[in-house]
């Protein structure tokens, strides 16, 4: 562990983002086993992944804006158990009802992750924002990937329910140890929970930069959601005829991507976030390029998912290393802003996703991923002209 208190924190910091955010994961890869265990259809069981997703996105717009209100160590600890607590109910939910209940609550109080994301920037030294923000988003993405492996292989060997029910004791041990190492951490200046709630309307009025962000962001994750939703069914057939641990196995692949963090965040310090987010579009189209011609041989799937992973985070350094520089106060609120919009846009890319499988099947997958990146593409293009004219202000955010 680095020897810099602050270098201490920002680790701590990325291993608090990747157990909260892995929670919200673990069902993807076992979507056609927990669909043989309720007997309902694969259609059905995206319930299971848009209920984690939607519940993540209430958890930020609810709870993150805490983060501007009270003591943030404490906030995360409660959340932990929170966690925790949805985690052992998924394990041991006796209907696809009751697992969508358990995600929601999961997706909700694994929330926490952007409270630690928010905080990454109070740890950075002077001009290291984007590198600071690169050390906690990888840890962010590490448990969006990882999350994948460790739910298929636990699953191949004790059942999907273990996955749950060791997930919950991860968060229980973890939440007296974040008590013990990091600082108390009180809110910037005093303000009401319901005026800070408030307030998301007025940043979200009169902050351009956050909007366009939220936007690249959202459109972004609605491609990686629309890939990593459906992976397992492709897997499922023909040529793979593979289950649940081999779907969870390309997390680690995927996880290849998570180290583009710290590159990106350099990237963003020294080039500006807007050349980077263009970067990241470009490797996102050349994914689904790869995924759509070659998905079916394996090595074009390897490929492909890279790819993918690398792009979505080069993506998030860029935008939410702009978005922190907007208001060191509001950091929180900030957040939870970008973050709402950014998980409606991968809640929209689970739920079509499956619709798009049960209809054309891996062509109406690629379809779906490849509009949501042009749909991006776009949006930067039509804001280039506005943008350029604040260049020098978007360099330094």
């Amino acid at each position: 562990m680095s020897q810099n208190p602050a270098g201490r924190l920002r680790i701590l910091l990325g291993t608090a983002a990747c157990l909260g955010v892995s929670s919200i994961y673990f069902n993807q890869p076992l979507l056609l086993e927990m669909s043989r265990s309720f007997q309902v259809s694969s259609a059905a069981m995206g319930g299971v992944a848009v209920g984690a997703q939607v519940g993540y996105a209430l958890g930020i717009l609810f709870f993150v804006p805490l983060a501007d209100v009270v003591e943030r160590r404490g906030l995360m600890v409660r959340m932990f158990v929170c966690v925790a607590a949805a985690c052992l109910l998924a394990s041991l939910a006796p209907t696809l009802l009751w697992m969508v209940i358990a995600s929601v609550v999961m997706g909700a109080a694994a929330a926490v992750t952007h409270v630690a994301v928010s905080l990454a920037p109070e740890f950075a030294g002077d001009g290291g924002r984007g590198r600071a923000v690169g050390t906690v988003m990888t840890g962010l993405l590490l448990g969006i990937l990882l999350a994948r492996t460790f739910a298929g292989l636990l699953s191949a060997w004790l059942g999907w329910r273990s996955v749950f029910a060791v997930a919950a004791g991860l968060d229980l041990a973890f939440a007296p140890l974040l008590l013990r190492l990091f600082p108390p951490l009180p809110p910037g200046e005093p303000l009401a929970y319901g005026a800070a709630l408030r307030s998301l309307w007025t940043l979200i009025r009169e902050q351009p930069l956050l909007r366009e962000s939220a936007t690249f962001g959202a459109l972004a994750f609605g491609a990686f959601s629309t890939f990593w939703t459906t992976l397992v069914f492709l897997l499922g057939g023909a040529p793979y005829h593979l289950g649940s641990a081999a779907s969870g196995t390309f997390g680690i692949l995927g996880a290849t991507g998570a180290f583009i963090a710290p590159i990106a965040g350099r990237m963003a310090d020294r080039h500006g976030t807007r050349w980077v987010v263009g970067f990241a579009l470009a490797v996102l189209a050349a994914s689904y390029g790869v995924l759509w011609a070659f998905a079916h041989m394996l090595a074009g799937l390897i490929v492909g998912v890279v790819l993918l992973d690398a792009g979505v985070q080069a993506n998030q350094i860029a935008n939410q290393t702009r978005i922190f520089g907007l208001d060191p106060g509001a950091r929180g609120r900030i957040n939870t802003v970008y973050m709402v919009i950014y998980f409606f846009g991968g809640s929209v890319g689970s739920l079509l996703s499956t619709w798009a499988w049960e209809r054309a099947q891996w062509n109406g997958v690629c379809a779906l991923g490849f509009a949501f990146v042009a749909a991006a593409i776009a949006r930067l293009m039509w804001s280039r002209r506005s943008v350029a004219r604040a260049w020098p202000r978007s360099r330094a955010r």
